[in-house]
């Protein structure tokens, strides 16, 4: 299954994108995993270009009103969606400083949130890759996570 990220903006504070470098490199090593910076604009351009950029894929959209998972629970749910054979790409999408409209929210397969403090948007895209990351290595019972 090919995992995209898509974030609007590219990452510009130097520690997130060596975060998001360090964990997509470790995710390749388990998928196919691409970074998509989508261009800034207002919320609704920006859930626009969102929305294209992730079409066809299932849509994990990370937003303060998504309900809150653990990991075990989402790697389940990965694992369900592998197990589908109808999931080819998902797409995990990350909005710019004003956050998701609402259009976007009501598109997601699956709306996730990391809880009720707001994070910087570059920030929540490592959390992201992190996780995702972190899903992979729990499904092969590699030590990782504790």
């Amino acid at each position: 299954m090919k995992w995209k990220f898509v974030v609007v903006g590219k990452p510009s504070l130097k520690y997130a994108r060596i975060g998001i470098e360090e964990y997509l490199k470790r995710l390749r090593r388990y998928c196919n995993a691409d970074l998509i910076t989508v261009k800034n604009g207002s919320s609704k351009e920006e859930g626009e270009r969102l929305m294209r950029a992730s079409e066809g894929a299932y849509r994990i959209v990370f937003d303060e009103r998504g309900e809150f998972i653990d990991t075990e629970q989402l790697c389940k749910k990965v694992s369900s969606l592998e197990m589908d054979g109808t999931c080819k790409a998902v797409a995990v999408l990350i909005g710019g400083a004003e956050g998701h409209d609402d259009a976007v929210r009501s598109a997601a397969d699956l709306l996730i949130s990391f809880g009720r403090l707001t994070l910087q948007h570059e920030l929540a895209l490592v959390a992201a890759v992190e996780q995702i990351y972190r899903v992979q290595t729990l499904k092969r019972g590699e030590p990782y996570h504790r």
